[in-house]
């Protein structure tokens, strides 16, 4: 009864770190990728959509991301989002593309993308708090209509607590990934 309970909270623990996955993506290295544009968001004619949704995004230097949109009138639109985004690049028109030359980081920047990884760490730990908190509310109440017996219930936070280490031991590499890359 009380594995359900724990297997229940797994698929919202993956999808923690899905968005942890995507959070850092976007986050600035020394290193130009496409995830550090494509899902900024862009305005074209009075609707919202990814850059990706609009344009090829490629690396052909590797400080250097082109955004080839799929028709010329993305243009305008895709130049005001990503001026609108502080992070330190300015997009340059060449022709019917759009090119970013990424500037070097200096330290105060990388120490702000550090704080930054950090922050989303963070925000990654109290979900997974969260979904701890709620699978242990629910072993508890079970507890008290006699569904699980109390020698379960502490085998079900026993196993409750190695899933959650796991999923923090997950979260710290990534950030700790991510904060390397910024460093070199």
């Amino acid at each position: 009864m009380h594995q359900e309970i724990i297997n229940k909270i797994k698929p919202e623990l993956e999808k923690v770190m899905v968005f942890l996955e995507n959070e850092l993506n976007s986050i600035r290295t020394n290193r130009a990728t496409p995830s550090l544009v494509e899902n900024i968001v862009v305005e074209c004619f009075g609707q919202k959509f990814p850059l990706k949704q609009l344009a090829a995004i490629s690396v052909p230097e590797p400080k250097q991301i082109l955004i080839q949109p799929w028709d010329s009138s993305y243009i305008e639109g895709i130049i005001n989002s990503l001026q609108k985004r502080e992070s330190g690049i300015s997009p340059i028109i060449d022709k019917d593309s759009i090119r970013i030359n990424l500037p070097p980081l200096n330290e105060e920047y990388r120490k702000n993308l550090a704080r930054l990884v950090s922050e989303k760490e963070e925000q990654a730990r109290k979900t997974v708090r969260k979904w701890r908190e709620e699978a242990w509310k629910e072993i508890q109440e079970r507890t008290k209509k006699g569904e699980i017996r109390e020698d379960d219930k502490f085998r079900a936070k026993d196993e409750l607590q190695k899933l959650i280490d796991e999923y923090n031991e997950k979260i710290e590499e990534m950030g700790g990934n991510k904060k390397k890359e910024i460093e070199n």
